[in-house]
């Protein structure tokens, strides 16, 4: 038997602190972060997925009810014990020892400090590269006073923040031009997104994502990259010209392109991949997912991580999920003579904390 430790949670954002119908809480089981919170189709249920049947199969044991029981008895119970309650019990029996916390997400979500104490764990704050420039923006006047305010901010996020997060450098042409752009490339870039801010123009422009994503590798913090539904393959490049400059690239919710951005982990020695959302999202096909990321990344470059938004909830069936697989696919390997226990042992902490300790310098 494959026993995993406490987790590190290397990437997901804060809970909702209000109470949520029936037609809200499963909004947020079929969308990723940062989405819209839309309804499912008529006739159908987002419980009617592999993410809701794991919720309905973890978590009513945490609040006091069998598992699989109907969603609405569920969400009855939950509303019985109340938000925080609720939230306390399931965050607490996640076995997650560490949250990273990308606070770049809008809505009535508690911040590092706060699931640190409702899940009586450690929480590190994430700072999203989009949302730092566009609150220099809002204070800069000139492109000048923008460039010289954006470079400081990103500097003095570096002094507190576990890592930097990008959500649009990926979509938005790092793939096709991953060298730092020029200056009179970027002066003009910031000169026609600060005409736009008037309009609330969001930061979009490709030449001054690239721009920002420099800076925030000069850092030296870890850069993480949200891959979403892009080939990871087109990183290749990028990933060519930042190996040697210290800062760690971690690829985050690569599914289904998860085996290239495993492929890419064992050509750079800094370039690590998050398995995210994907087990969650895969349920209980989730043993599967995870032997193919381990056919090709060096295990040293595997994180664990929930990708969870808002629900407490997936935050306990990534981990649950995550511990069924990982002991599943090892425990296979040691039943058959290919791996020893003490190896897998060693593997599983590694995946399940150790990879995220080493590179984010937790303690």
């Amino acid at each position: 038997m494959i026993e995993t430790p406490s987790l590190v949670d290397q990437y997901c954002h804060g809970v909702l602190r209000t109470e949520l119908g029936l037609g809200t809480f499963e909004a947020h089981l079929g969308r990723p972060a940062g989405a819209g919170a839309a309804p499912a189709a008529p006739g159908t249920t987002f419980f009617d997925t592999q993410t809701g049947f794991a919720v309905r199969r973890w978590c009513p044991p945490l609040l006091g009810l069998e598992p699989h029981c109907p969603p609405a008895r569920y969400l009855a119970r939950r509303r019985e014990l109340g938000v925080l309650e609720s939230g306390r019990r399931l965050l607490r029996a996640s076995g997650i020892s560490a949250y990273l916390v990308d606070t770049g997400v809008a809505g009535d979500l508690t911040g590092p400090a706060e699931i640190a104490a409702t899940g009586a764990a450690d929480a590190h704050e994430i700072i999203r590269l989009e949302l730092l420039a566009e609150q220099v923006a809002d204070t800069s006047g000139t492109v000048e006073a923008l460039l010289a305010n954006l470079a400081e901010a990103v500097h003095g996020a570096a002094a507190t923040a576990v890592a930097f997060t990008s959500v649009a450098g990926v979509r938005r042409g790092l793939a096709q031009a991953p060298e730092p752009p020029g200056p009179g490339e970027v002066r003009g870039a910031a000169g026609r997104w600060l005409a736009g801010r008037a309009a609330g123009g969001r930061l979009t422009d490709p030449v001054l994502l690239r721009h920002l994503l420099w800076i925030a590798v000069a850092s030296g913090r870890p850069l993480q990259l949200h891959v979403g539904t892009e080939d990871p393959a087109g990183l290749a490049d990028f990933a060519a010209s930042t190996s040697g400059l210290g800062t760690d690239l971690v690829l985050l919710h690569g599914y289904p392109y998860h085996r290239q951005a495993a492929q890419l982990t064992g050509l750079f020695p800094h370039v690590y991949a998050d398995l995210g959302s994907v087990l969650a999202r895969t349920g209980a096909r989730a043993a599967a997912v995870l032997a193919e990321l381990l056919e090709l990344a060096p295990f040293g470059k595997l994180l664990f991580s929930s990708g969870a938004h808002a629900l407490p909830e997936l935050h306990v069936v990534a981990a649950s999920v995550f511990r069924g697989a990982l002991s599943r696919v090892l425990g296979e390997w040691v039943g058959d003579g290919a791996w020893s226990l003490k190896d897998a042992q060693r593997v599983a902490t590694m995946i399940a904390s150790g990879n995220a300790r080493r590179i984010y310098g937790l303690a």
